[in-house]
């Protein structure tokens, strides 16, 4: 996609240096002279936004582990310890909390485009998997770092999510066992956990590349979900036009993110984890950070232990396979008119996941008589429409579905020579 390199050395050092180490050649191929598609829309600025946000959880984490005492007596204490005493300890940890919802907030939004515009089709299905592949390491880095602080929704959450493990045959016990390291959570837990936290954001870094790499090799998609047929007429070089773009977008992000962490820094985050982890002591309602609700409440929805934990897992692992279950040849919704309603109603669906998950399971939704409708059996009915969504609508619209025409080129979609038509 991105052609012959246009970069041009301009002094003897960069000749030298390019000559041995092209990595200026390699950044302005990357960010310069990279051709974009013309009609990219603001949603495409969220792969910017998240790479400045893994970035940002990069730097302050490291800072933040520099104060950090991974011990059960001790872990709390240093929390406060960076709140209270290290010089602005207080916005490191709010940067990086709040940083973690933000994280996530980009990256759904990011996956909800992605389905929308049909990111996922041939040929950049390597692309969408790399990007599931970051999604589930972001979600066990989260989940790690929630243990951290040692509050009491961290002790009882890692209680219950590594006791899940439990469930599978054969080889569930040893797998908690090893997450424990030993028979219960204590030191050595958490020194694993903050082990792996630690990590597991270098290598999301590391899947970042490669991600980024195989966008460079397919080429973007766009709101047209067209190939790009003529260089010079569909696309435009990535500096200065989607550099514009992308700084606008991170700009009204970064205000948003500042809201959270200047004026409300704790509305994301749960009041029980700012009281001191205390085995002899159970919350009333056990609950994972907001981005993990939807999943869980699928976790819930389950009677059986087991199932519960095949279909939580079963709800990310079939994001891996989408670009096989869809069957239709047009990837944008905007000239699928079956699928965009679909769309609306999964996103609709995966909210109330979100909802079903942060409520207890026997709340009453609704009373008909003696017959009371629950949190439970609304998460069953959601979460079958889930897996309906993914196995049976994406391949069944595919095949019956009539698309409308779509324009010639992405040039002409820009200049709205082809209209689309039903």
């Amino acid at each position: 996609m991105s052609g012959h390199s246009t970069y041009n050395p301009g002094n003897g050092f960069s000749r030298w240096l390019d000559a041995r180490l092209p990595i200026v050649r390699l950044a302005h191929d990357t960010a310069v002279s990279y051709p974009v598609p013309k009609n990219l829309n603001y949603w495409w600025t969220f792969g910017g936004i998240l790479t400045m946000c893994l970035a940002v959880q990069i730097v302050t984490g490291i800072v933040l582990a520099m104060h950090y005492i991974p011990q059960t007596e001790l872990a709390f204490a240093s929390v406060e310890h960076i709140m209270r005493d290290v010089n602005y300890g207080w916005l490191l940890r709010y940067i990086h909390a709040n940083g973690a919802s933000m994280f996530f907030i980009a990256v759904y939004v990011h996956m909800f485009r992605g389905l929308y515009y049909g990111s996922y089709k041939a040929p950049r299905e390597v692309l969408w998997i790399l990007g599931v592949l970051i999604y589930l390491l972001m979600m066990a880095t989260a989940f790690f770092g929630y243990v951290l602080p040692w509050g009491q929704m961290s002790f009882w959450g890692a209680t219950v999510i590594t006791n899940l493990f439990s469930a599978i045959p054969f080889v569930g016990q040893s797998i908690s066992t090893w997450l424990w390291g030993g028979f219960s959570i204590g030191d050595p837990t958490l020194n694993r956990f903050f082990s792996l936290h630690y990590l597991f954001p270098f290598l999301i870094a590391g899947v970042v590349i490669l991600h980024i790499w195989a966008l460079h090799v397919t080429g973007q998609n766009n709101p047209a979900g067209i190939e790009v047929k003529n260089k010079d007429q569909d696309t435009v070089p990535f500096t200065p036009y989607a550099t514009a773009k992308d700084l606008f977008g991170m700009s009204i992000f970064l205000l948003m993110f500042a809201f959270f962490v200047f004026f409300n820094p704790n509305s994301l985050g749960d009041v029980a984890n700012y009281e001191v982890a205390n085995p002899l002591k159970t919350p009333p309602h056990i609950v994972p950070e907001w981005y993990l609700l939807p999943f869980y409440a699928i976790l819930r929805a389950v009677p059986d232990k087991l199932g519960g934990v095949l279909l939580m897992f079963g709800a990310i692992g079939i994001l891996f396979v989408l670009p096989w279950l869809d069957t239709s040849k047009v990837r944008s919704a905007r000239f699928r008119p079956l699928f965009k309603q679909f769309f609306w109603i999964h996103f609709v669906v995966c909210l109330g996941l979100g909802w079903c998950g942060a409520k207890t399971p026997d709340m009453v939704v609704m009373q008909v008589g003696e017959i009371a409708f629950t949190v439970t059996h609304l998460a069953r009915i959601l979460t079958f429409y889930y897996f309906f969504h993914f196995l049976v609508l994406f391949p069944v619209l595919g095949l019956i579905e009539k698309p409308k025409q779509l324009p010639e080129s992405i040039a002409a979609s820009v200049l709205g020579k082809s209209a689309a038509k039903n």
